[in-house]
């Protein structure tokens, strides 16, 4: 064989090399999106963290500044949880959230059709805390804003619909977008039926400030740190690096066994 020979054929052994490791790193950084983007939630904040505490439930000074009025169907010993999914499901996901949070969104795109197949076939209900984490760390009202919002789709019947679009249409975590009520109105659009005179009156009114900043209180009085918190049977689940889709069904699984 010719030394060109030998050349060419290691050339391409080097070359099939490093093209194993991209797609041996490609599928790391796949199975770790979802724990690697709860990091940006959290230590993109940490320069700020002393202002999270300072500025929580304090925006523009009118979120609690009215009477607590939760949305229609909230649960929990606060009445601060949107339940999803049938009451008597035996596993039951809790997930504490911020719509401006990017790794939320990540989350949700990555579990949500897992969370929506579970719930449908009855065997999962999820109960959903609405926080607003990023508008303390960054300014803004924009996490509140929309969290009303939500729960004013809630009022609605609604709200499952409506979480998906406002993920799906999340601005970068920098952009307070979502302090735009006509912006929260017109993805109202997106949802059959929601954008009526009540759902945006409830929007412009700021009608369930007081109620999110009641919920953002119970998250910083549980102690977590950062969104989204993913509970299952008292366990943080997005903090384990092996966890996906499949291995969460599979909990869900057993929990309907007993």
């Amino acid at each position: 064989m010719s030394e060109k020979n030998r050349e060419g054929k290691r050339t391409a052994r080097e070359r099939l090399a490093v093209e194993r490791e991209k797609r041996k790193a490609a599928e790391k950084r796949r199975r770790g999106l979802i724990v690697g983007a709860s990091v940006v939630c959290v230590l993109g904040l940490a320069a700020v963290i002393g202002v999270v505490a300072a500025n929580s439930g304090k925006d523009d000074g009118s979120d609690s500044a009215g009477p607590v009025v939760a949305p229609s169907g909230a649960v929990g010993e606060d009445g601060t949880v949107i339940p999803v999914g049938k009451e008597d499901a035996k596993a039951t996901l809790t997930v504490w959230e911020d719509f401006r949070c990017p790794a939320c969104k990540a989350f949700e795109q990555a579990y949500g059709p897992t969370l929506d197949e579970l719930t449908e076939a009855g065997r999962l209900k999820t109960e959903y805390h609405l926080v607003t984490l990023i508008d303390g760390g960054m300014g803004g009202t924009g996490s509140r804003n929309a969290a009303n919002a939500a729960a004013c789709a809630q009022d609605a019947g609604k709200f499952a619909a409506y979480h998906k679009v406002l993920f799906d249409n999340q601005p970068m975590e920098s952009d307070d977008a979502f302090a735009d009520n006509d912006k929260l109105i017109e993805l109202a659009g997106k949802v059959d039926g929601l954008d009526t005179p009540a759902f945006r009156s409830c929007v412009e009114d700021g009608k369930h400030n007081s109620w999110v900043a009641k919920s953002h209180d119970a998250f910083q009085k549980g102690g977590f740190t950062g969104t989204p918190t993913v509970l299952f049977d008292g366990k943080n689940i997005y903090q384990d690096r092996s966890m996906t889709p499949e291995k969460l069904k599979q909990m869900v699984q057993e929990a309907n066994k007993g």
